[in-house]
Formats: structure tokens, sequence, C-alpha cells
């Protein structure tokens, strides 16, 4: 079973396209959230991620546009409210279970406070190795990351909107997870903003 991994799409339209594209056909795709920028809203990325009947939740910015200092973006004409209210109903945090092996997805950090960065080499890290779980999917440092942590597997796709890890050259990036073998890989992309 190959599980698709998304994050930090950040309204890039085009950069969630070209990450579906190259992955292919997988079983299931996860995104863990910053689906949308703080103030903007993207419906093709809503309706991309909606399409493909993908597994979300909410991020950071996807908060801070659903709350108080977001309500002119959402009030924008363009702004589907079908896809708003799609936003508005995703989980902060997600368990899922495929092929007998359990997923939690949460953006920044299973523990408080839950939008903690948690970068790879963070020494915090070594407390996610007590977790319930086998695989655990992060966000929120646009870094990517693919390593057992205990039991799980800590998954960060890295961003497929906004690359900011300078160790890919700041490209964009998502993740292949093959639930047969426990193994996760990650792949870079150009982003098609930047006409690469």
């Amino acid at each position: 079973m190959r599980i698709g991994i998304v994050s930090d799409i950040h309204c890039n339209a085009a950069g969630l396209a070209a990450a579906l594209e190259r992955m292919g056909a997988v079983d299931a795709l996860l995104c863990a959230g910053d689906i949308m920028l703080e103030y903007r809203f993207g419906n093709e990325v809503a309706e991309l991620l909606r399409s493909r009947g993908a597994h979300c939740i909410r991020g950071n910015h996807d908060d801070v546009l659903l709350g108080y200092h977001g309500e002119r973006a959402r009030a924008a004409p363009h702004v589907d409210p079908d896809h708003l209210a799609w936003l508005a109903g995703l989980p902060a945090r997600l368990e899922l279970e495929f092929a007998g092996r359990r997923i939690l997805m949460v953006h920044g950090s299973p523990y408080a406070p839950h939008y903690e960065y948690l970068y790879p080499g963070t020494p915090r890290l070594a407390q996610l190795g007590t977790l319930d779980c086998d695989v655990l999917v992060l966000g929120h440092t646009h870094m990517q990351m693919a390593t057992r942590i205990g039991r799980p597997l800590v998954i960060n796709p890295g961003s497929a909107g906004d690359g900011r890890d300078h160790r890919n050259a700041r490209q964009l990036s998502y993740a292949l997870l093959d639930l047969e073998s426990g193994e996760a890989q990650i792949e870079n992309y150009a982003d098609p903003r930047l006409g690469a």
C-alpha cells in the first residue's frame, strides 16, 4: 500500500498539482496542514485535495485564516463557501489505520505546545518514541525528515508549496510511504511558479 504525503501547501496550487502528478497513483493521500495562507484562501488547492479524497488536518496558517484576523480574507468574493466550510471542518489531529498500521498526523507536535517546531535533530524528537503509533506524520517546519524514533517512523514531507529546506536547495517536496516495507522516501521537485 502506497501513501502519498504532502504538507505546507500555502495556497500553491501549482506546487500541489505537480506533487500529485509526480507521485502518481496512491492508495491514500495525507495532508499535514497549512493548506492555505494566513490571509489568503485558495479554492484550487481545496479542490485538488477534496477531489483526491485526501485525509487532511488544519495547520497554524489555516487556524489564523479561520480566526478573527482572517475575517477579511474569508469574505473575499472569490472564496467558495463550500471549500471554506470544508477547511473549517478539518480536525487538528487525525488518527488513521491502513493495512493494520496506525498513523497519527499532526501539524507541529503531538504534545503541547502543538505548534512547536520539531526540526530534524531537535532534542525533543526523542520523546516521540513513546507514541502508540507506527507512523507519525508532521509538517510545520518545511524541513523534510523520515526517521524511526523508537516504534514510530516520523515523517515530515517538507513543503509542497513553500520550499524552505536549505538541504534540498529550497525545492518543494512530498513523501511516499510504503506500508509493506515500512519505509518512506522523500522526493524533491522545482516550484512550477518559478519557471524552473
